[in-house]
């Protein structure tokens, strides 16, 4: 299927009215989703920014983004905090709180010019409510657990929308860690989005950091058996790529039954969530 234009996917995003228990999701490529749930519309590791680098074009314009209650950002990687177009996206949403890990906060603030009351922190256990939407927010292992020196606070988050009744669990850029899987045990999962480029020395050596593998998301999944499991971060940069087949024969193989899926640029994923 043709990836839609920027103004068609804004204008999706912007008339979808959803049904009672009805969650919508769009795929940005990398790790980045638009998620419309309850009354909110959520952007979660939004990358908008024309690099050269890209493999993939982006999907939106910030200026289009007009309609978000929430952007998240899961960590200060440009792929996910992307603070080029942060600004604009502060300008196009003026009704938009933007959320990140705690110890990014306040240089987010100073750096980009953000107004302090529109950015919010969260660290490990804490709550934000919007719009009839409660988000979680988890420690993310982006390789490691790491923790800010000073507060202990993470550097990386994973986090869960929650409406309801159950929730939609966006993992970061992570690994798994141990008690990852007794957190998110405690959430009916609607879905879960995972990323599956994995990682490996000759990443690391050139500070490319690691994420699961696909045979990990897939277990990560067969454990905690989300109502659909959407893989992610494959595509975007050569050098950090897999190949999302293997995380779908992968899945029906191991877990026959489990609903999976590989996403699709701009086409809307429905999500259960009553």
């Amino acid at each position: 299927m043709d990836c839609p234009t920027p103004e068609v996917l804004a204008e999706r995003i912007r008339s979808t009215r959803l049904q009672p228990g009805q969650a919508r999701l769009w795929w940005l490529g990398q790790h980045g989703f638009v998620v419309r749930m309850a009354a909110a519309t959520v952007y979660i590791d939004a990358y908008l920014t024309d690099h050269p680098r890209r493999r993939v074009p982006p999907l939106l314009k910030p200026a289009q983004v007009t309609d978000a209650d929430l952007i998240i950002g899961t960590h200060d990687h440009s792929d996910h905090i992307d603070r080029p177009v942060w600004p604009t996206l502060a300008q196009a949403s003026p009704q938009a709180t933007f959320v990140v890990p705690a110890p990014v906060r306040d240089g987010l603030v100073a750096d980009l010019g953000l107004p302090p009351a529109r950015v919010v922190g969260l660290d490990d256990g804490m709550v934000l409510e919007r719009g009839g939407v409660r988000l979680h927010a988890l420690p993310a292992a982006h390789e490691l657990l790491e923790r800010d020196p000073v507060t202990g606070q993470h550097r990386y988050l994973g986090v869960v929308l929650e409406a309801g009744g159950k929730g939609i669990y966006h993992s970061g850029d992570s690994c798994l860690y141990e008690g990852l899987h007794d957190r998110l045990r405690r959430f009916p999962l609607a879905a879960a989005l995972l990323p599956i480029n994995g990682r490996d020395a000759e990443r690391l050596s050139r500070h490319c950091i690691g994420n699961m593998t696909f045979q990990e998301a897939v277990d990560l999944a067969g454990a905690v058996r989300p109502g659909l499991t959407v893989c992610t971060h494959f595509d975007m940069f050569l050098g950090n790529m897999e190949d999302p087949r293997k995380f779908a024969d992968y899945m029906r193989a191991k877990y026959p039954g489990l609903p999976a899926m590989i996403p699709e640029y701009g086409v809307a994923i429905d999500v259960t969530l009553s």
